[in-house]
């Protein structure tokens, strides 16, 4: 039974740089969410022509593309796109294809050159993907202009840490496509994190079932109980915008669902010890830990080479969670968050792949670690992270019921509305 306490919040709307009113909670009804949305590879097609050849996507972090010649390449369905950062400092997007024969141009997943060849003839493309060179030009018949046979270019910009792309030649502005997000996440300066972790893992579930799954809280109860002596998954505050969500959960404070809020475990107690405060302090009063840890990280702080002063206090605890139309989440914290982004599968609804990038705040004055190189595998072939892998978990196992004929469709609770504004968003694009 659910213990109905009310948790304070500590976030001024009056000063905070990250807007912190409730959004209206939009009337999107109570209807079931139709399963074989999941499952049906017609679906799938027309989500292709309505969602990802018309939306913004999350192309690369700019530490990828720090230097002139850097280049990624990254894939959304059977579409190769290339990523680089040219001469003059400027970002571009272009198709992995030689106007030629149809070959690719980039080879490998990164790196850094000077001019993109055609390992088939040779043909020639700068870092903007304009054709400089073909061999033995006077043997075609028709010509082969340069003009008019550089690589087809696709829109491209620069926000926070991330260059993103659009497959839709008439897309808006990103500024405008984001909405409230830059402004509600530009007081995090993303500039001075570094990113310590860069993997793809491939589900077995469709990328929908796995934006849903990071779309509510309602399963911490069930699904993440090592987590719920330090976050209260059932007062959250909910936040629906045009295209876009978040949540805000409170961390620090034990769940609702716990009907002892006095004993402070060893997760809290962890995180107590790592921010300074002494655990015994504060023993019987778990409630009350949340507030403590955010006036001592806000005290500490620039002793600690951090500077808080663009947060707000709720933001030195909670998790601050945005998910960014489509398929990008920021789950942010005050010294680390996760990106991610769910990509299909090129031809099977059933499958995707999960792009997880961690980051850490560097502390003033020091330098930026390194990132790992970037790994992918299958889930289950090694461990990541404890908490996605049980999504994982059961994004799988759901993955399967979608394809019961017993199954009537998705019943979605108030707790779930994030669930079900998102849906209302692809339909929106679909119809």
């Amino acid at each position: 039974m659910t213990v109905y306490r009310d948790v304070e919040r500590f976030a001024d709307p009056a000063t905070s740089k990250t807007p912190v009113d409730k959004a209206p909670d939009p009337q999107l009804g109570t209807g079931l969410i139709d399963h074989e949305r999941y499952i049906n590879p017609e679906f799938a097609k027309r989500e292709w022509d309505q969602i990802w050849t018309k939306t913004w996507l999350m192309g690369a972090d700019i530490d990828d593309l720090a230097n002139p010649g850097d280049f990624v390449v990254t894939q959304i369905g059977r579409q190769s796109i290339v990523l680089t950062r040219d001469e003059e400092g400027g970002v571009n997007a272009f198709y992995n294809v030689c106007s030629h024969r149809g070959n690719q141009v980039a080879y490998e997943a990164s790196g850094n050159q000077k001019v993109f060849r055609c390992s088939y003839h040779a043909w020639t493309y700068n870092l903007r993907g304009e054709l400089i060179n073909v061999p033995d030009e006077e043997s075609f018949p028709q010509g082969a202009p340069c003009e008019q046979l550089s690589i087809k270019k696709v829109p491209c910009a620069e926000w926070g840490r991330w260059v993103w792309f659009s497959l839709n030649p008439d897309i808006e502005p990103l500024d405008d496509f984001l909405g409230p997000i830059p402004e509600h996440l530009n007081p995090y300066h993303f500039d001075y994190w570094a990113r310590t972790e860069n993997i793809t893992v491939e589900w077995d579930c469709n990328w929908k079932t796995c934006v849903d799954a990071f779309n509510e809280s309602y399963h911490v109860l069930e699904t993440h109980p090592q987590i719920q002596r330090v976050c209260d998954e059932y007062n959250v505050q909910i936040d629906c915008y045009e295209k876009h969500s978040r949540y805000l959960i409170p961390f620090g404070s034990p769940s609702s669902h716990l009907k002892d809020d006095k004993t402070i475990d060893d997760s809290n107690r962890g995180w107590m010890l790592a921010s300074g405060l002494n655990p015994d302090d504060y023993e019987g009063d778990a409630a009350g830990v949340r507030r403590a840890l955010q006036l001592h990280i806000r005290e500490s702080a620039l002793e600690n080479g951090y500077d808080f002063s663009d947060m707000n206090d709720d933001q030195l605890t909670d998790d601050y969670h945005y998910f960014a139309f489509p398929n990008v989440t920021f789950n942010l914290f005050h010294t680390r968050f996760s990106m991610f982004r769910q990509r299909p599968h090129e031809t099977d609804p059933n499958k995707m792949y999960f792009d997880l990038m961690s980051y850490e705040l560097t502390p003033m004055g020091s330098d930026k670690p390194e990132c790992p190189p970037h790994r992918q595998f299958k889930n289950g072939d090694e461990p990541y992270n404890v908490v996605y892998e049980q999504d994982a978990a059961n994004c799988e196992k759901q993955q399967k019921g979608f394809h019961q004929i017993g199954f009537r469709g998705m019943w979605i609770s108030d707790q779930e509305l994030r669930v079900r504004h998102f849906h209302k968003v692809l339909d929106d694009y679909m119809n």
